[in-house]
């Protein structure tokens, strides 16, 4: 036994040995890992003087520095970022906006039809209603059959109205009622002589419209049946705007701005008194009518300059003369002239103001134009302060702020325009 505690004892002494070794060693090693700390420290505050003294910056302008870069890749990052969703938006476009067009149609087509296809006829007395009809329906249905326009009876109050997509067999229509109802007798016989009589007043009446608009807008030589299908466009409107009145504004604004260019005013004025000639015709013949009134007036003689004027005013066709983009700026001059479509000037300058407004608020934004009746805004920035991705965050914020603010008809295009310019002069 005392053997025994004897080895434990000596275990026990060796173990303890064992144990102050390395807790000696532990601490040298602490006391080494301390120094060398202390050393890291004052190497690194060395090297940090050293950067400090080499690069003219202190840590904190260093630090600014090192987060505005960050900054700078990060909007750089978003900016590829804007452009890939656009491309991938603009794949996806063309069937969304079939979607919106088709639900907007539905939506507004009845109440637009209603508005631009019918025509209230006033009769004497209610009375005047069951005469128009006849016996067994023979007089209206002998009526529908002559004019193609639909004659509606309803419950309207001495009045009957008159349906048709056509404007001169609405105005034909009209006119053969009214005579009939201020002469009394309303019967099959008397109808078709009287439509008659009404077909050949409006002819003769469109043939003068034609001449007195081609006489207005100081053109000659245009082919007889260029003279009618002008005549036909008195009984047209686009956004409630006459068609032909429209023609003959376009004539002088594109001779004016012909002339003040040095450009063909000759040309400028032809094609600008025939560029919306298509819309007489289109529903007949089907497509669009810019290009159907190139292919008109290619067929009655008209040079091409002309043809080619018509078929790109609205860039179905890439404009390849100056006269070609006359009429454009023409059509779009008068189009946009407040109260040519029924827009108010107090509205119409209130919408320009705000669009700028909202586009100057961006960093960077030097200089805002509203153009085109508010349908464009162009918007200058500084190239110092905006590189090209801020340039497309700028676009899509302010038309993101656009929807949000404003009440508008239509598309609004924004174009961020970003330039460099170096001048130098030799003396």
């Amino acid at each position: 036994m005392e053997e025994r505690a004897l080895h434990e004892a000596r275990a026990q002494e060796i173990a303890r040995e064992d144990i102050e070794r390395r807790s000696q060693a532990i601490a040298d090693r602490e006391r080494n890992l301390e120094h060398q700390t202390a050393e890291l420290k004052r190497a690194k505050q060395v090297q940090r003087r050293e950067l400090e003294r080499l690069s003219s910056l202190s840590a904190l302008e260093a630090k600014q520095m090192l987060l505005a870069d960050v900054e700078h890749e990060a909007r750089h990052q978003a900016g590829l970022r804007v452009m890939e969703v656009e491309a991938e938006a603009k794949r996806d476009a063309d069937r969304r906006a079939r979607s919106i067009l088709a639900v907007a149609s539905q939506r507004l087509a009845a109440r637009h039809a209603s508005e631009t296809t019918t025509r209230l006829v006033e009769l004497p007395s209610d009375e005047m209603k069951g005469r128009i009809i006849g016996r067994e329906g023979r007089n209206i249905r002998a009526i529908e059959k002559l004019t193609g326009v639909d004659v509606i009876i309803d419950e309207t109050p001495s009045a009957v109205t008159l349906s048709s997509f056509d404007g001169v067999r609405r105005e034909i229509a009209r006119l053969t009622l009214e005579r009939l109802i201020a002469d009394g007798r309303i019967h099959p016989a008397q109808i078709e002589e009287t439509y008659e009589i009404a077909r050949r007043e409006i002819d003769e009446k469109i043939g003068e419209e034609g001449e007195r608009a081609a006489l207005d807008a100081h053109v000659d030589g245009l082919h007889a049946d260029l003279l009618e299908t002008l005549g036909r466009l008195r009984y047209r409107t686009s956004y409630g705007q006459n068609v032909l009145d429209h023609l003959v504004e376009c004539s002088h604004l594109a001779a004016m701005i012909a002339e003040e260019l040095g450009a063909s005013v000759p040309t400028a004025r032809r094609a600008a008194l025939l560029h919306d000639i298509g819309k007489a015709v289109s529903h007949e013949a089907g497509g669009a009518h810019a290009e159907v009134g190139a292919r008109l007036a290619r067929r009655c003689g008209e040079s091409e300059a002309i043809a080619h004027a018509i078929e790109a005013h609205h860039n179905e066709v890439e404009p390849r003369t100056v006269e070609a983009v006359i009429v454009q700026t023409a059509d779009a001059v008068s189009g946009a002239r407040p109260g040519a479509r029924g827009d108010a000037l107090e509205q119409y300058v209130a919408r320009l103001h705000d669009l700028e407004q909202i586009a100057e608020r961006h960093y960077g934004v030097e200089r805002v134009f509203a153009m085109r009746a508010g349908r464009e805004v162009r918007v200058i920035v500084d190239p110092g302060k905006v590189d090209d991705e801020s340039a497309a965050l700028i676009s899509k914020e302010v038309a993101a702020a656009i929807e949000r603010e404003i009440d508008y008809p239509g598309q609004i295009r924004i174009t961020v325009i970003r330039e460099s310019r170096a001048t130098a002069i030799a003396t």
